[in-house]
């Protein structure tokens, strides 16, 4: 189905409620629907948003096209929990309804003030010539969960030398300022970050470029931003369109990344910093968003898809779902990523084994499965590559492998079911050296998360396979590898 413009941007007012039951009916038959990951209850998931813990709860927002999976006229949806594991739908959180958000409410971020939460977020707007023009937009959520939107945008217009690719405010507090990050581009069409000041969040003052080591040919928009600062070190994340593939690197259609240095400096507008590094090293990670929390942990959730491309559950009515939660550290100037501790409340039947695989593949009879924890440990090899394949079929099989002769963990999705995305590749690697390894990897009805060597690599991507694939196999070529592994099914 071609979607057009008037298809895209109908209001909510517009759609009826048989349209609606309908089509939550063939979403709801689709086989590929996920058992323990955010999803949309119909039509497409994007950027996560609004992440914050207010009031003894995670308050968890994302971007929502409610009657297909388009993107389209985009609403946020709200989601809760206590825990991090068990989510509830609470239903339509923003809905774009007035001159400065009147063609969507696009992506933005929460913060607490005087009891209540804040939403800062992009209110996109179009002309008759469908020339587009972005509001930066106030919405308040009092502690009984109702929400209102700001008559007026906080901040009106784009600053000079930038285009109206102008978006993503993502907030924070230093002493008694506000401060927000925006993705921009330069009218040269070049990507940055700026920033904003406020002692209120609602008047809001332009303070400059954010300076960065990376020049201005790093990609034709940086979306997303998300500036937080862990173990005294500032952390700079965003999502630069149009870099190009180089090596094992920058493979997908857009990339997630980062760069760590020291703390912002606030009078200089400036950041010092080291390398950027991809967050994800898999298929399918975008737009992701943080929050610190009441234990002061700093929690990352990323949009486990990525915009223009099409999946195989178009077809149904819905698209996309968002990753596991996971806690950041910093070691040694990266990030490490690993499953927030909660996530074993999801455990429950347990079953393990250890073994010394030589030069073979071993088809493990009792860790059959479709929904589960896995973890895989690697040691004392001398095989030239060693790893795991999983939803294992007649003719289907993901793999997660070490290649100890290129010194690579690979992520190959080539026979993982119905095929999408195939002209950005169906493998991903990246280098890491080791002895030893451990992978930890959750596998939902349709996605893989890897966390490498706890949290030093993730690779994260969609797979859609048919649902008697639940073999598990280990294997290792040419030499012995041992091998311990340990899975439980998850409730």
């Amino acid at each position: 189905m071609e979607w057009t413009k008037e298809q895209r941007y109908r209001t909510m007012d517009e759609v009826s409620e048989e349209e609606i039951q309908a089509l939550a009916k063939r979403v709801n038959q689709c086989p590929w629907r996920q058992s323990f990951h955010i999803q949309p209850v119909t039509g497409l998931l994007n950027d996560p948003n609004g992440f914050s813990y207010f009031n003894g709860e995670y308050h968890l927002f994302y971007q929502w096209f409610p009657i297909g999976p388009v993107h389209g006229l985009k609403h946020w949806y709200h989601t809760k929990s206590k825990d991090l594991v068990h989510w509830e739908d609470v239903g339509m959180g923003i809905e774009p309804s007035n001159e400065f958000d009147c063609h969507g409410a696009y992506s933005g971020s929460g913060i607490e003030h005087d009891g209540k939460l804040y939403f800062m977020y992009t209110g996109n707007t179009r002309d008759a010539d469908w020339n587009r023009h972005p509001y930066q937009c106030l919405a308040v959520m009092s502690p009984d969960g109702s929400i209102v939107k700001m008559d007026e945008p906080v901040i009106a217009d784009v600053p000079s030398g930038y285009t109206d690719h102008f978006r993503d405010p993502k907030v924070w507090k230093n002493g008694d300022i506000f401060y927000a990050v925006i993705g921009a581009q330069r009218e040269n069409e070049t990507g940055s970050v700026v920033l904003f000041q406020s002692k209120d969040l609602v008047d809001w003052k332009f303070m400059g470029e954010v300076k960065t080591g990376l020049g201005e040919e790093f990609g034709y928009m940086w979306e997303c931003p998300d500036y937080f600062e862990l173990y005294g070190q500032g952390v700079l994340l965003f999502s630069p369109q149009g870099l190009k593939a180089e090596g094992d690197h920058y493979q997908n259609i857009y990339q997630s990344g980062y760069v760590v240095g020291s703390a912002i400096d606030l009078e200089n507008i400036e950041l010092k910093h080291g390398v950027f590094h991809e967050l994800d090293r898999g298929f399918d990670f975008y737009a992701p968003q943080t929050t610190v929390d009441h234990q002061g942990r700093r929690i990352l959730v990323g949009w486990m898809g990525l915009p223009e491309l099409d999946y195989p559950t178009d077809k149904n009515g819905w698209a996309h779902c968002l990753t596991l939660p996971r806690e950041l550290t910093v070691k040694e100037g990266k990030l490490i990523q690993q499953p927030v501790d909660e996530l074993k409340l999801l455990r429950g039947e347990k079953v393990e084994t250890n073994l010394m695989v030589e030069s073979e593949t071993i088809c493990l009879d009792n860790f059959k499965g479709d929904v589960y924890e896995l973890l895989a440990e690697f040691s004392d090899s001398t095989a030239e590559e060693f790893g795991l394949e999983l939803r294992v079929g007649e003719y289907e099989k993901t793999i997660i492998k070490y290649d100890r002769v290129a010194k690579k963990l690979v992520f190959d999705r080539t026979d993982s079911g119905e095929s999408f995305a195939k002209e950005f590749g169906t493998v991903r690697k990246c280098t890491v050296e080791a002895e030893e390894f451990s992978f930890r990897i959750f596998v939902d009805v349709s996605s893989i998360e890897v966390f490498v060597n706890d949290g030093e690599e993730v690779f994260t991507g969609r797979i859609f396979p048919g649902e008697n694939s639940n073999g598990i196999r280990i294997f290792s070529r040419g030499g012995e590898t041992n091998v311990q592994v340990v899975k439980w099914d998850i409730k």
